[in-house]
């Protein structure tokens, strides 16, 4: 009876210290038995507005958490305990989920390598050549995109398609008189972009216009476009390291995430049996 009586006083304070502690926080609005206290809405608001905005802000949160906790009382009075049962499970995992890759994800930053070298990527390269078959045409070029009324077209045309050292710094220096340009003809580009950037192109037999120093002027009411097209890749042939370094680059991090998540996984169940913090029962 002793004991009874200190357990019912402790039931009793600690009930009476939970209800103060609820006094403490000023309820902003109810649906049933769940409240939605002041200092859950304390940050929602961004500084340096509007008291108007600030109070229809606060206003649509509240009648937006009212919805869902008046969705989520229906659903506990109507649903069958089975499937609540479910649901519960369901909103466990995903609440460990977010715990143990939130943990993982932590771990995997501090340690992980994010060096990649180019020896790196060329090895990955070299070792997987046939993954990196192309599914697009890429082209290496330079166009000009000259007004209509530009006066110096053939001078300008002879430069472009020559480009040498001396024709690469007369261009360069008349680089404002051009509407667009591209002087850069070391990167791979997609055929697709490139069509964007000079709509005019999508008029054109893309089998003539797929050819290594293949040159053309075109013409429109915007103006005159001179193309130059470097040198080609067609569909299936080998991607270059070039234009595949960013996808090796992530291939190679993402693999060494995985190995860091399998040796964290084998690391931490290790260290807990060794400090008999997890034990298999016979």
């Amino acid at each position: 009876m002793k004991y009874y009586k200190l357990i019912l006083l402790f039931l009793v304070a600690t009930s009476c210290q939970n209800f103060r502690n609820q006094i403490k926080r000023e309820a902003v609005a109810r649906v049933n038995d769940t409240y939605l206290f002041k200092d859950e809405i304390k940050d929602l608001v961004p500084k340096n507005i509007s008291k108007d905005d600030s109070i229809n802000i606060v206003n649509d949160y509240i009648k937006t958490w009212a919805t869902r906790q008046l969705f989520i009382d229906k659903a506990k009075l109507n649903l069958a305990e089975d499937e609540l049962k479910e649901f519960d499970v369901l909103v466990e995992n995903y609440r460990s989920t977010l715990y143990i890759n939130a943990y993982k994800n932590a771990v995997i930053n501090k340690a992980i390598d994010m060096e990649i070298t180019e020896q790196d990527l060329k090895s990955y390269y070299d070792q997987n050549l046939e993954n990196f078959n192309l599914n697009e045409e890429l082209v290496k070029l330079r166009y000009l995109h000259l007004p209509s009324d530009y006066g110096n077209i053939v001078a300008t045309q002879r430069q472009l398609n020559r480009f040498n050292d001396e024709d690469i710094e007369e261009l360069g220096d008349k680089i404002q008189e051009f509407l667009s340009y591209s002087l850069n003809d070391s990167t791979w580009i997609r055929l697709d972009k490139l069509i964007s950037k000079v709509p005019i192109l999508k008029k054109q037999d893309k089998s003539k216009l797929l050819r290594s120093g293949k040159y053309m002027q075109l013409r429109d009411s915007t103006g005159v476009y001179m193309v130059k097209i470097k040198d080609v890749l067609k569909r299936n042939e080998q991607a270059p390291l070039a234009y595949i370094k960013p996808t090796i680059r992530q291939i190679i991090l993402n693999k060494r995430k995985l190995e860091l998540v399998k040796k964290i996984e084998k690391d931490i169940t290790k260290d807990a049996v060794e400090n008999k913090q997890f034990e298999v029962y016979d």
